[in-house]
C-alpha cells in the first residue's frame, strides 16, 4: 500500500495541513486536506472516503471537492463512509443548503456529487479491494479509528483520540500505526480535557498491544510545538516511530 499524507497537523498555519491520508491514490482517511494538495486528476481518483469523526479539521476539505466536482461537470459520486453520528452532523451543519449545498441531490438525487454510506462499529466492509473496520475511540464527539487491510498488509489509524481501548487489540504487529499526539507533555491537561494525547500517554497507551506495529506514525501536532513534540517522540526510544510530515510518502 501506498499511504501519501495529505496533511497531518492538529492545526492550520503554513506548511501545516489538516489530517487526510491517501491510500494507493484511491482511498482517502479523513478529508481535512484535498484540492489544495491534489490536482485535478487525482481528485477523480477519489470515490471513497472513510471520516473518523465530524469535527471540521477532518471534514473541510469535502465541500471544495464536491464543488469541484460539479463546477466540471463531471458524473462522479464520491460516497463518505461515516457513522450515523458523522452523517447527521454532516447534514444538520454542513450540507444543509445553509452553510453549503446539498451534494446528496445535485445534481440529481438519482445521481448526486456526495452519497453517504453507513458504518457499523466492528463491522467489516469490502471497499476497492481494501477490508476496512470502524472502531470506536475516546474524543469528546463520537468517534472511530479505521483498521485497513489490503494485499496482506494492514494500517490502522486511530483519528483523533484520548486514552482509550478497543483499537489497540487490532495493532498487534501490523504494518503501520497512524497515531495522534497532539500537545507537549507539559500540557498534559489540556490533553486530557480535550481527548487527545501526549507521547508519554501514548507510551502508556502502547503498552496495551502484545506487538508493536512495525511503524508508528504519528500525526496531528499542534504546529506551535511540533519541535518539543519531535523530541518527546525521539526520546521514547521506540523502534520505527516517528512525527509524520505533510506531503510524505510511505511505501506499506
Amino acid at each position: 500500500m501506498e499511504l501519501r499524507i495529505l496533511g497531518s497537523a492538529g492545526a492550520e498555519f503554513p506548511d501545516f495541513r489538516p489530517p487526510a491520508f491517501l491510500i494507493d491514490g484511491i482511498l482517502l482517511l479523513d478529508a481535512g486536506t484535498i484540492g489544495s494538495v491534489l490536482s485535478e486528476e487525482e481528485q477523480w481518483n477519489i470515490h471513497n472516503i472513510f471520516i473518523t469523526h465530524s469535527h471540521l479539521d477532518h471534514i473541510r476539505g469535502i465541500p471544495a471537492l464536491a464543488d469541484n466536482i460539479i463546477i466540471k461537470n463531471l458524473n462522479h459520486t464520491v460516497n463518505i463512509h461515516c457513522t450515523i453520528d458523522v452523517k447527521t452532523a454532516l447534514q444538520n451543519h454542513l450540507f444543509n443548503n445553509i452553510i453549503w449545498p446539498d451534494f446528496t441531490k445535485i445534481p440529481s438525487v438519482a445521481d448526486p456529487v456526495i452519497a453517504y454510506s453507513n458504518l457499523i462499529t466492528y463491522q467489516e466492509y469490502e471497499v476497492e479491494g481494501y477490508t476496512i473496520q470502524a472502531i470506536p475511540v475516546n474524543h469528546t464527539v463520537p468517534a472511530v479509528g479505521f483498521r485497513v487491510a489490503s494485499g496482506g498488509r494492514t494500517i490502522v489509524y486511530t483519528g483523533d483520540t484520548g486514552p482509550t481501548e478497543d483499537i489497540w487489540k487490532y495493532c498487534s504487529g501490523i504494518d503501520a500505526l497512524i497515531v495522534e499526539v497532539s500537545f507537549p507533555n507539559s500540557m498534559e491537561s489540556l490533553a486530557l480535557l480535550t481527548k487527545h494525547m501526549t507521547s508519554t500517554m501514548l507510551l502508556q497507551e502502547l503498552t496495551k498491544i502484545d506487538t508493536l506495529p512495525k511503524r508508528i506514525l504519528v500525526t496531528h501536532p499542534k504546529p506551535q510545538y511540533v519541535d518539543i513534540i519531535r523530541r518527546e517522540i525521539e526520546s521514547l526510544n521506540i523502534a520505527g516511530i516517528e512525527l509524520l510530515r505533510d506531503g510524505s510518502i510511505y511505501d506499506i
